[in-house]
Protein backbone atom coordinates (compact mmCIF):
# COMPACT_ATOMS: atom_id res chain seq x y z
CA UNK A 1 0.00 0.00 0.00
CA UNK A 2 1.13 3.53 -0.90
CA UNK A 3 1.47 6.37 1.44
CA UNK A 4 -2.14 6.99 4.21
CA UNK A 5 -3.21 8.52 6.31
CA UNK A 6 -5.99 8.19 9.53
CA UNK A 7 -7.07 9.05 12.90
CA UNK A 8 -5.90 6.34 14.87
CA UNK A 9 -5.63 5.18 18.44
CA UNK A 10 -2.29 3.66 20.00
CA UNK A 11 -3.08 0.73 21.84
CA UNK A 12 0.31 -0.59 22.66
CA UNK A 13 3.97 -0.49 22.38
CA UNK A 14 7.25 -1.87 23.34
CA UNK A 15 10.78 -1.99 22.73
CA UNK A 16 12.30 -3.08 19.82
CA UNK A 17 16.09 -3.56 19.57
CA UNK A 18 18.12 -0.64 21.51
CA UNK A 19 16.37 2.40 19.94
CA UNK A 20 12.84 1.24 17.32
CA UNK A 21 10.10 0.46 18.90
CA UNK A 22 6.84 -1.31 18.23
CA UNK A 23 3.52 0.52 18.16
CA UNK A 24 0.01 -1.05 17.98
CA UNK A 25 -2.59 1.57 16.31
CA UNK A 26 -5.69 1.04 16.16
CA UNK A 27 -6.47 3.02 12.61
CA UNK A 28 -10.01 4.26 11.80
CA UNK A 29 -8.93 3.04 7.73
CA UNK A 30 -7.73 0.26 8.14
CA UNK A 31 -8.27 -1.50 11.80
CA UNK A 32 -5.43 -2.31 13.97
CA UNK A 33 -1.86 -1.81 12.34
CA UNK A 34 1.66 -2.93 14.21
CA UNK A 35 4.02 0.03 13.34
CA UNK A 36 7.79 -0.15 13.08
CA UNK A 37 9.02 3.20 14.32
CA UNK A 38 12.63 3.55 13.51
CA UNK A 39 14.40 5.53 16.18
CA UNK A 40 11.74 6.13 18.62
CA UNK A 41 14.10 6.44 21.77
CA UNK A 42 16.20 9.15 19.72
CA UNK A 43 16.15 12.55 21.49
CA UNK A 44 13.69 15.38 20.22
CA UNK A 45 11.91 12.42 18.07
CA UNK A 46 8.90 14.33 16.30
CA UNK A 47 6.85 11.52 16.43
CA UNK A 48 7.31 11.34 20.36
CA UNK A 49 3.99 12.98 21.05
CA UNK A 50 2.23 10.98 18.88
CA UNK A 51 3.39 7.32 20.14
CA UNK A 52 2.65 7.73 23.78
CA UNK A 53 0.29 5.88 25.42
CA UNK A 54 -3.44 7.43 25.90
CA UNK A 55 -2.95 9.42 22.00
CA UNK A 56 -5.34 9.34 19.46
CA UNK A 57 -3.85 11.63 16.17
CA UNK A 58 -3.56 11.51 12.32
CA UNK A 59 -0.84 8.87 11.60
CA UNK A 60 0.39 9.11 7.98
CA UNK A 61 3.13 6.69 6.86
CA UNK A 62 3.10 3.40 5.04
CA UNK A 63 -0.17 0.65 5.53
CA UNK A 64 1.01 -2.37 5.05
CA UNK A 65 -1.87 -5.26 4.63
CA UNK A 66 0.81 -8.02 5.14
CA UNK A 67 3.34 -7.85 7.80
CA UNK A 68 4.68 -4.55 9.48
CA UNK A 69 3.76 -0.82 8.78
CA UNK A 70 6.00 1.96 9.41
CA UNK A 71 4.92 5.77 10.43
CA UNK A 72 6.16 8.84 8.89
CA UNK A 73 4.95 11.72 10.97
CA UNK A 74 1.75 12.76 12.64
CA UNK A 75 -0.48 15.66 13.28
CA UNK A 76 -3.80 16.64 14.86
CA UNK A 77 -2.50 15.01 18.14
CA UNK A 78 -4.61 14.37 20.98
CA UNK A 79 -3.28 13.21 24.29
CA UNK A 80 -5.89 11.97 26.80
CA UNK A 81 -4.44 13.90 29.68
CA UNK A 82 -6.82 12.73 32.34
CA UNK A 83 -5.85 9.58 31.51
CA UNK A 84 -2.37 9.51 31.08
CA UNK A 85 -2.01 11.30 34.30
CA UNK A 86 -4.51 9.14 36.63
CA UNK A 87 -3.56 5.56 37.37
CA UNK A 88 -7.58 4.77 37.93
CA UNK A 89 -8.53 5.84 34.40
CA UNK A 90 -5.56 4.53 32.75
CA UNK A 91 -6.36 1.25 34.19
CA UNK A 92 -9.89 1.55 33.02
CA UNK A 93 -8.63 3.01 29.52
CA UNK A 94 -6.00 -0.29 29.35
CA UNK A 95 -8.82 -2.92 29.66
CA UNK A 96 -11.34 -1.01 26.92
CA UNK A 97 -8.38 -0.94 24.65
CA UNK A 98 -7.54 -4.69 25.04
CA UNK A 99 -11.03 -5.79 24.58
CA UNK A 100 -11.15 -4.40 21.77
CA UNK A 101 -8.01 -5.53 20.80
CA UNK A 102 -9.14 -8.99 21.28
CA UNK A 103 -12.15 -8.49 19.89
CA UNK A 104 -11.66 -8.13 16.10
CA UNK A 105 -8.47 -9.48 14.54
CA UNK A 106 -6.07 -7.04 13.04
CA UNK A 107 -6.25 -5.40 9.78
CA UNK A 108 -9.95 -5.82 9.89
CA UNK A 109 -11.97 -2.22 8.78
CA UNK A 110 -14.03 -1.52 11.99
CA UNK A 111 -14.80 1.91 11.79
CA UNK A 112 -17.85 1.71 14.53
CA UNK A 113 -15.70 -0.40 16.71
CA UNK A 114 -13.29 2.95 17.11
CA UNK A 115 -15.33 5.53 17.11
CA UNK A 116 -16.65 3.81 20.30
CA UNK A 117 -13.47 2.93 21.55
CA UNK A 118 -13.04 6.79 21.53
CA UNK A 119 -15.77 7.78 22.35
CA UNK A 120 -15.55 5.81 25.91
CA UNK A 121 -11.78 7.46 26.27
CA UNK A 122 -13.07 10.71 25.49
CA UNK A 123 -15.57 10.82 28.49
CA UNK A 124 -13.15 9.02 30.56
CA UNK A 125 -10.62 11.89 29.95
CA UNK A 126 -13.76 14.11 31.50
CA UNK A 127 -13.24 12.51 34.29
CA UNK A 128 -16.93 10.51 33.70
CA UNK A 129 -16.95 7.32 35.89
CA UNK A 130 -15.00 4.66 34.94
CA UNK A 131 -16.09 1.58 36.21
CA UNK A 132 -19.78 2.31 34.15
CA UNK A 133 -17.95 3.34 31.38
CA UNK A 134 -16.00 0.18 31.33
CA UNK A 135 -19.18 -1.90 31.97
CA UNK A 136 -20.85 0.12 28.88
CA UNK A 137 -18.11 -0.94 26.59
CA UNK A 138 -18.21 -4.33 28.00
CA UNK A 139 -21.87 -5.36 27.50
CA UNK A 140 -21.95 -3.69 23.99
CA UNK A 141 -18.44 -5.14 22.43
CA UNK A 142 -19.88 -8.46 23.23
CA UNK A 143 -21.35 -8.57 20.00
CA UNK A 144 -18.20 -8.53 18.55
CA UNK A 145 -16.98 -11.75 20.26
CA UNK A 146 -19.74 -13.50 18.41
CA UNK A 147 -22.62 -13.16 21.65
CA UNK A 148 -25.48 -11.72 21.00
CA UNK A 149 -28.12 -11.87 23.95
CA UNK A 150 -31.49 -10.32 23.95
CA UNK A 151 -31.66 -8.08 26.94
CA UNK A 152 -34.89 -6.46 26.00
CA UNK A 153 -37.53 -8.77 26.85
CA UNK A 154 -38.11 -11.89 28.55
CA UNK A 155 -37.52 -14.46 26.34
CA UNK A 156 -40.73 -16.41 27.33
CA UNK A 157 -43.37 -13.94 27.35
CA UNK A 158 -41.87 -10.75 25.99
CA UNK A 159 -42.54 -8.51 29.09
CA UNK A 160 -40.37 -5.47 29.26
CA UNK A 161 -41.41 -3.81 32.14
CA UNK A 162 -40.55 -5.43 36.09
CA UNK A 163 -37.76 -7.90 37.87
CA UNK A 164 -35.55 -9.96 35.50
CA UNK A 165 -32.53 -12.43 35.42
CA UNK A 166 -30.25 -13.52 32.77
CA UNK A 167 -30.76 -16.97 31.56
CA UNK A 168 -27.99 -18.86 29.64
CA UNK A 169 -30.39 -21.48 28.64
CA UNK A 170 -32.63 -18.89 26.68
CA UNK A 171 -29.67 -16.51 25.69
CA UNK A 172 -31.59 -13.55 27.41
CA UNK A 173 -33.45 -12.30 30.27
CA UNK A 174 -36.17 -13.92 32.38
CA UNK A 175 -39.06 -11.96 34.01
CA UNK A 176 -39.76 -13.04 37.23
CA UNK A 177 -43.00 -14.51 36.49
CA UNK A 178 -40.89 -17.12 34.67
CA UNK A 179 -37.96 -17.45 36.47
CA UNK A 180 -39.00 -21.36 37.15
CA UNK A 181 -38.33 -21.72 33.74
CA UNK A 182 -34.72 -22.38 34.39
CA UNK A 183 -33.48 -22.90 37.63
CA UNK A 184 -29.99 -22.39 36.71
CA UNK A 185 -30.57 -18.90 35.90
CA UNK A 186 -28.08 -16.57 37.54
CA UNK A 187 -29.85 -15.16 40.55
CA UNK A 188 -28.33 -11.79 40.13
CA UNK A 189 -29.95 -8.64 41.46
CA UNK A 190 -32.45 -7.79 39.42
CA UNK A 191 -31.04 -4.04 40.00
CA UNK A 192 -27.85 -5.22 37.93
CA UNK A 193 -29.75 -6.56 35.38
CA UNK A 194 -31.59 -3.65 35.52
CA UNK A 195 -28.87 -1.25 34.17
CA UNK A 196 -27.14 -4.15 31.80
CA UNK A 197 -30.21 -3.63 30.06
CA UNK A 198 -29.76 0.09 30.12
CA UNK A 199 -25.99 -0.16 28.93
CA UNK A 200 -26.80 -2.73 26.02
CA UNK A 201 -28.65 0.14 24.35
CA UNK A 202 -27.45 3.68 25.72
CA UNK A 203 -24.85 5.71 23.15
CA UNK A 204 -22.06 7.62 25.05
CA UNK A 205 -23.20 10.20 23.17
CA UNK A 206 -26.24 10.67 25.31
CA UNK A 207 -24.66 10.28 28.62
CA UNK A 208 -23.93 13.42 30.43
CA UNK A 209 -23.89 12.27 33.80
CA UNK A 210 -23.73 9.01 36.11
CA UNK A 211 -24.81 8.22 39.30
CA UNK A 212 -25.03 4.53 40.23
CA UNK A 213 -24.44 3.34 44.37
CA UNK A 214 -21.41 1.09 45.34
CA UNK A 215 -23.37 -1.36 45.69
CA UNK A 216 -25.44 -1.44 43.05
CA UNK A 217 -21.90 -0.61 41.02
CA UNK A 218 -20.63 -4.07 42.57
CA UNK A 219 -23.73 -6.33 42.00
CA UNK A 220 -23.37 -5.06 38.18
CA UNK A 221 -19.82 -6.48 38.35
CA UNK A 222 -20.38 -9.88 39.37
CA UNK A 223 -22.92 -9.87 36.54
CA UNK A 224 -20.49 -8.97 33.99
CA UNK A 225 -17.77 -11.20 35.19
CA UNK A 226 -20.07 -13.87 35.24
CA UNK A 227 -21.32 -13.19 31.51
CA UNK A 228 -17.59 -13.20 30.29
CA UNK A 229 -16.21 -15.99 32.05
CA UNK A 230 -19.46 -18.09 30.72
CA UNK A 231 -19.32 -16.69 27.17
CA UNK A 232 -15.51 -15.03 26.39
CA UNK A 233 -12.84 -16.81 28.73
CA UNK A 234 -10.90 -13.77 28.78
CA UNK A 235 -7.72 -14.02 31.19
CA UNK A 236 -6.58 -9.95 30.68
CA UNK A 237 -3.90 -8.76 32.88
CA UNK A 238 -5.39 -5.54 32.46
CA UNK A 239 -8.97 -7.09 34.06
CA UNK A 240 -7.01 -8.38 36.82
CA UNK A 241 -5.98 -4.64 37.79
CA UNK A 242 -8.91 -3.26 37.48
CA UNK A 243 -9.82 -5.61 40.02
CA UNK A 244 -7.46 -4.65 42.40
CA UNK A 245 -8.16 -0.69 42.33
CA UNK A 246 -11.15 -1.67 43.73
CA UNK A 247 -9.53 -3.31 46.47
CA UNK A 248 -6.86 -0.20 47.23
CA UNK A 249 -8.40 2.31 45.55
CA UNK A 250 -9.89 4.08 48.56
CA UNK A 251 -6.54 3.84 49.95
CA UNK A 252 -5.18 6.45 47.08
CA UNK A 253 -8.08 8.36 46.35
CA UNK A 254 -7.53 11.47 47.38
CA UNK A 255 -10.00 13.26 50.02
Amino acid sequence: MNQAESKGIILFRKDHKEKDMLVKIFTESSGKLMFYVKGAHRKNNPLTPAILPYTQATYIGKFNSEGLSFLNSAKFIHPFTHIQEDIFAAGFATYMMNLADAAIEDKVYDPHLYTFLYQALEMLDQEIDGEILTNIFEIQILQRFGITINWQECAICGRTQGKFDYSSKYNGILCEKHWDHDLRRYHADPRAIHFIRLFSQISYDKIHSIKVKKETKKAIRQTIDQLYEEHVGLNLKSKKFIDQMQEWGDVLKPR
